[in-house]
Formats: C-alpha cells, sequence, structure tokens
C-alpha cells in the first residue's frame, strides 16, 4: 500500500491486525507515566478495546481514580507481531466489571493471573474506548522493506514503507 491507504482501510487492518496479535502497551496520557504491555480484546462495532487486570495494580488504581464514564485518558500503542501494522490510539479509560465480557474472553492464559477464577476478588477490566489515532500498514515483509530501503538508496529518493493514515473510531 502505497500512500493512498484510506482511514476505512487503516482502521480494518488495525481490528484484524489485533485480533490475531493483541498485545500492546497501554498506559495513561501522562508525562512521566509508564506504559505497559496489555492484551487487549477488540470489539470494533464500539471501537472499544477490553483489558483484563487486577484491582490492585497502580494502573488499575489510576484508572478508577478517574472515575466511571472514562475520566482519564490513556494511550494504546501497537505493532502486530508480522510488524504489517502498527498504531497509536488516544481514548478514554474506565473500569468495568462486565461480567458478560470477562466470560466472553476468558482463556487459560488469563486465568493464570487470577488463582480464584473469575471470582477472584482482584479481577476487574480496564475499557479502552479509542476516540483516534494513527495507523500504519506494510504488506512489503521484510524482503520488501529491504528492496525500498535499496533502491532508495540507489536512487536518492524515499522508501515506499507502506501507507499511513488518521483514524477516529
Amino acid at each position: 500500500m502505497a500512500e493512498t491507504l484510506t482511514p476505512a482501510e487503516a482502521e480494518t487492518e488495525f481490528w484484524k491486525s489485533l485480533k490475531e496479535s493483541n498485545t500492546g502497551m497501554l498506559g495513561l496520557d501522562k508525562p512521566g507515566y509508564h506504559h505497559q504491555p496489555m492484551t487487549g480484546f477488540g470489539e470494533p462495532e464500539i471501537g472499544a478495546i477490553w483489558f483484563f487486570t487486577r484491582t490492585d495494580t497502580d494502573f488499575a488504581r489510576d484508572v478508577a481514580a478517574g472515575g466511571r464514564g472514562g475520566g482519564v485518558m490513556g494511550m494504546f500503542c501497537y505493532q502486530a507481531k508480522d510488524q504489517k501494522v502498527q498504531a497509536c490510539f488516544h481514548g478514554a479509560l474506565s473500569i468495568d466489571a462486565d461480567r458478560a465480557r470477562i466470560d466472553k474472553y476468558w482463556n487459560p492464559v488469563v486465568a493464570a493471573w487470577y488463582p480464584e477464577g473469575k471470582d477472584d476478588p482482584h479481577l476487574t477490566l480496564i475499557r479502552f474506548d479509542a476516540e483516534h489515532g494513527r495507523v500504519w500498514v506494510s504488506n512489503k515483509g521484510a524482503l520488501g522493506f529491504g528492496y525500498e530501503v535499496l533502491k532508495a538508496n540507489l536512487t536518492k529518493t524515499m522508501p515506499d514503507a507502506g501507507g499511513v493514515a488518521d483514524v477516529n473510531l
């Protein structure tokens, strides 16, 4: 994809990629705050990503301090395992212990963090309501990227590394 990536194409590629490779860096959008690796479960139809967390973590306490309804702003940065999609989104964070979503996304990896299972008193979800961001998409692969770099150096031009689009989820 050259520079003709539309916002709709970028959004589609992001959600598809997140479903296949769902770990990124999530944190509060404020100076000095360090993001942390989190596994997200996306719901493109509402523009939300859900993250399991424990109520006894600093991150969960910081999000909870903002109250319900997205009083805390966050950033989610993402890079697919295959490096075809990279993204960074800004949006609202909130605590939401939605039992239906806990049941929907529960799996053996998640279960490892909660000794008492779905009834663990420290189990909760962080909801990230993505608002806007930027998505980069490249289907060239490592060989194609290498070719573009070589060509750019030989021809003194910029490489075609794929497309980028601003999106509003």
